[in-house]
């Protein structure tokens, strides 16, 4: 199944530490390239989250943050520092000493002073593994969409490999016509002249024109450059490189088509295939 570059997924968990969310976006590019944005507590795991991403998609640009929203202060009891909190307390006598009209201390600006209230220790151990955890919870999501996204996209390129096949068949029933109308629009003109004609002059005329217009070779790629469309579009692996190929290989048989063509319906098809070659090229692009 080919899954789409873009989609997004947001997990958020509460735990005994705090609230953890992920969001993950990811859109189309050349190869997997990922940006990670985490809170300080969780440094020290980016390398595990890169090794996660890595292990899930294949291709495209993925934008991956975690925020981390510590459970409340006053769950916790407030601890002083009382070394720190009494050299601020001299510090401020010393300079009321020196100020005739000293405003009072406010004990809420001493607790706002770093330092003075002791910052509680966060157990960063549970709390990676927490994140990690749900981190999977957020790729499987991003995975499901990016899934649901290419059925989609797995209809629309199906659909228009049909119209291309039923395009190449048409023109495999047109060659003979074209061919025997060729034949005789010659014999019509070599008919105006006065001097009868070399019949097997003539031949070699027709052996000449009927090779420079036939496309059965063209036909026969096009044909198997479709049926390996098919193919890709079956795999499991990631398969927008191959595909992008592919394209390339489909227009350029399209277009020696219409630059051979001999007939105006040859050449209809030959611009009606590239019209279908391109919309299927710009969904291509967003295939892993």
């Amino acid at each position: 199944m080919i899954r789409s570059m873009t989609a997004f997924a947001r997990q958020e968990a509460d735990t005994d530490q705090g609230t953890l969310s992920w969001e993950l976006r990811s859109v189309n590019h050349r190869y997997l390239e990922i940006g990670i944005r985490l809170p300080e507590e969780l440094r020290a795991v980016e390398s595990a989250v890169r090794e996660k991403i890595n292990a899930r998609l294949g291709r495209g640009k993925v934008d991956c943050s975690c925020r981390y929203r510590p459970a409340a202060a006053g769950a916790a009891p407030v601890v002083l520092d009382e070394g720190n909190l009494t050299r601020l307390l001299d510090a401020c006598q010393a300079v009321n000493a020196r100020l005739p009209e000293a405003a009072a201390l406010n004990a809420m600006d001493l607790l706002r002073w770093p330092g003075v209230v002791r910052e509680q220790e966060v157990d960063t151990g549970p709390l990676q593994k927490s994140a990690l955890a749900l981190l999977d919870r957020a790729l499987e999501e991003l995975v499901t969409s990016r899934e649901r996204e290419g059925e989609q996209i797995l209809g629309l390129l199906t659909r228009r490999c049909d119209a291309m096949s039923a395009l190449v068949a048409r023109t495999r029933q047109l060659l003979p016509e074209i061919r025997s109308a060729l034949r005789e629009k010659l014999q019509a003109r070599l008919a105006e002249l006065d001097t009868p004609a070399d019949p097997y002059r003539l031949e070699q005329e027709l052996v000449f024109l009927v090779q420079k217009i036939d496309v059965d070779e063209e036909m026969d790629r096009l044909g198997g450059h479709i049926d390996e469309v098919r193919r890709v579009l079956d795999t499991k692996e990631p398969v927008g490189r191959r595909l992008d190929f592919l394209m390339q290989e489909l227009n350029r048989e399209a277009n020696t088509l219409g630059s051979k063509s001999a007939a105006a319906e040859t050449t209809t098809i030959s611009v009606e295939l590239k019209v279908l070659i391109e919309q299927m090229r710009e969904q291509v692009q967003n295939v892993e």
